[in-house]
């Protein structure tokens, strides 16, 4: 049965109802889920290995038969990992109904069905018992409940309920320990992702309001490839610090806990960012390690695993402090059930202190701003574009409106010349009226709203909070077109169209969140390629991506596929566009990446893409303000003299939707 559904349109801005089938919700989580890229790490799945065998050795040494317990078993791989290792009888958990279906197919595919039970339930409703989900209590915990922040999807509540229900004392554990570590560092290219900085607009000083200064920040964390964030950018100010480990083989709490680490700083700066990832011993000698650790710690960088569904984790203090090298210094970490925050005291105080509150934002921004768009809007060279832009168009007797959300551009108007502004920042920077803040769409707008003046100036970023993909910007467009009739006739229109650019791409890492499973460890899971969630219309469909975190070597020209006028009116027909590139480098051509550049003037353009040229080895330099666009070939193709990517674009401005096709061919 299919249903019609609400759907905010993120480019038109209307609510459309959109038919969908029952199990849409399935298919979208199958689609953006990291299962492919769990099953290509295989650094992950030969240590887990390890682990298991190293565990069903322990436990028949003891004479004991070996039960079981695999909690988010997903694909069933870890099960069948264990009963190849000689346990007699395993029990998987899978909470994710398609999962477990899927799992229970893996499992009949490669003949453990007798060996393994797949229980479709969240582990703190399993039931042990005659007539319960399991029979007996297991003596070997296997678990993949992590994400980046170690604990952030519910793994030490479902450890504690385990080890009270589910599984005998003095049970094996797989991983057996994680431990976390912690670096302090002073960066100014993170830190930007933290607080809005003070800017210089025609010779006078913006500063953000007090209140925006004195806020610690939203508490969620920042997970990013830290490997993509070189070391040049940042300044260790302390050594790496072991936190906190968990042993997994024992009863573990959920409970609220702080754990300090004392040292000596090793440099002076300002103490404003820590850097952190974990490890997991999968045995309890320690001798099986998964490192979660950045490449650049490793003695050879190209030697560390990539996977994508575990990362590294920055944490930003609540507010920057200055230390001097040689300061005796406590860092200090808390968690509760689901998060992990730090603090930073002199190593006195640290003695004394209370253990530092969960970060709370208290000024909106960072409810409003996520962290690239922090980035963004501390950006001196995007800034400088705009402000030379603005300069260039802005009179006297400008009337100006700014369509984006959380944009500073109207700040900047009435800097240069704009009449009227309300607004806090202003209000912080002594600046009285000349931005009016209206809270009405724009096809709401009447003239009696501007005060009876005509716009002369409309303006934009373009940025929207409900922007994924970079066309979603478009919604300008469409509000460009419900203010026509409020537009005086030579209204200028910042910016004033906007153009989209692609590039074939090979990835260094990325391919392998689409790349067919078929065998894994030599267990056959191509169930996972053959579930219809895996074929969905968004899996056949770009997806967004920062890309500066992906590697990517471009093997056409980058090119301008698309151009909107915003100049005139969205139009009443579709607007369509095909060609070819040809393929200029050798490599494997995974898929095209998409992104929008925004022309202010006839000589400034800002990207939300490439920022630089691109090598002659192909290396791409992608903007880290915005997500690209990515658009997965079905299968990847080998480069070679005389083929040509061939593309087709149809933009339907009834929906605001792009539809598009590429196809690799020989020339």
């Amino acid at each position: 049965m299919k249903t019609f559904c609400g759907r905010a349109n993120p480019t038109t801005g209307a609510l459309d109802s959109v038919e969908e089938s029952e199990e849409y919700d399935y298919h979208q989580e199958i689609a953006r889920s990291c299962f492919a890229d769990m099953l290509h790490d295989h650094d992950r799945n030969k240590k887990y290995y390890r682990g298991i065998r190293a565990a069903v050795a322990r436990v028949k040494a003891r004479g004991e038969r070996v039960i079981i317990l695999d909690i988010g078993t997903g694909t069933g791989l870890l099960s069948m990992m264990a009963v190849t290792a000689g346990a007699d009888f395993c029990y998987a958990v899978e909470v994710f109904k398609p999962m477990a279906e899927a799992a229970q197919r893996i499992v009949e595919k490669n003949g453990f069905s007798e060996k393994i039970k797949i229980i479709n339930k969240h582990s703190t409703d399993v039931t042990v018992g005659p007539d319960g989900d399991m029979q007996m209590k297991a003596n070997v915990l296997i678990t993949e409940l992590f994400d980046t922040e170690l604990i952030g999807e519910g793994a030490l509540p479902s450890y504690e309920h385990a080890h009270h229900n589910l599984v005998q004392e003095a049970c094996e554990a797989v991983p057996h320990r994680a431990t976390v570590y912690a670096q302090l560092v002073e960066s100014e290219l993170l830190w930007s992702w933290a607080q809005l900085q003070p800017v210089e607009v025609e010779g006078a000083r913006l500063v953000p309001p007090p209140a925006m200064g004195l806020c610690a920040g939203a508490h969620s964390v920042c997970d990013i490839q830290l490997s993509q964030v070189s070391p040049r950018s940042f300044t260790p100010l302390g050594p790496l610090c072991t936190m906190f480990s968990v042993d997994f083989s024992k009863p573990v709490s959920s409970a609220f806990q702080s754990h300090t680490s004392q040292f000596v700083a090793r440099s002076g700066g300002r103490a404003q960012v820590v850097l952190s990832w974990w490890d997991l011993d999968m045995d309890p000698s320690g001798s099986v390690v998964c490192t979660m650790a950045p490449s650049w710690t490793y003695p050879q960088p190209k030697m560390a695993p990539w996977r994508d569904h575990w990362m590294q984790s920055v944490y930003f203090l609540p507010s920057e402090s200055r230390v001097t090298e040689g300061e005796e210094l406590g860092l200090t970490v808390c968690h509760d059930d689901y998060s992990l925050w730090y603090g930073l005291q002199s190593r006195r105080d640290s003695q004394t202190e209370a253990p530092p509150p969960r970060p709370c934002c208290t000024c909106q921004a960072h409810l409003v701003w996520t962290r690239p768009r922090f980035g963004e809007l501390n950006d001196g060279r995007r800034t400088e574009s705009y402000v030379s832009a603005l300069r260039s168009v802005l009179m006297g007797d400008s009337v100006c409106l700014g369509v984006s959300d959380g944009s500073l551009l109207p700040v900047f108007a009435r800097m240069i010349g704009a009449k009227k502004v309300l607004s806090s920042v202003l209000e912080a920077n002594s600046m009285e009226g000349g931005v009016e803040l209206l809270e009405i769409r724009p096809e709401q707008l009447t003239s009696k709203d501007l005060g009876g003046e005509q716009i002369s100036v409309l303006m934009g970023e373009p940025c929207f909070s409900s922007s994924l993909l970079p066309w979603h910007s478009l919604f300008f467009w469409y509000c460009r077109t419900a203010l026509a009739g409020l537009l005086r006739p030579n209204a200028t229109i910042l910016p004033r169209s906007a153009t989209l650019h692609m590039v074939a791409v090979e990835f260094q890492d990325l391919w392998r969140i689409r790349a067919p499973c078929g065998t894994c460890e030599g267990f056959n899971v191509s169930p996972m390629d053959e579930m219809k969630s895996l074929d969905f219309r968004e899996s056949r469909e770009a997806e967004p991506h920062p890309l500066w975190e992906y590697p990517c070597r471009a093997l056409t020209r980058s090119t301008g596929v698309m151009t909107f006028d915003f100049t005139q009116r969205v139009p009443q027909q579709p607007i369509s566009s095909q060609g070819s590139l040809p393929l200029i480098r050798k490599g494997r051509c995974h898929g095209v990446a998409l992104w929008m550049e925004y022309h202010l003037t006839a000589d400034i353009t800002v990207s939300a893409g490439l920022i630089g040229p691109v090598s002659e080895q192909g290396e791409c330099e992608w903007s880290r303000h915005r997500k690209q666009g990515v658009y997965f070939l079905r299968s990847p193709w080998d480069s070679s003299d005389g083929a040509a990517v061939s593309y087709s674009f149809t933009f339907e401005p009834s929906t605001g939707d792009i539809k598009m096709d590429f196809s690799v061919e020989p020339q």
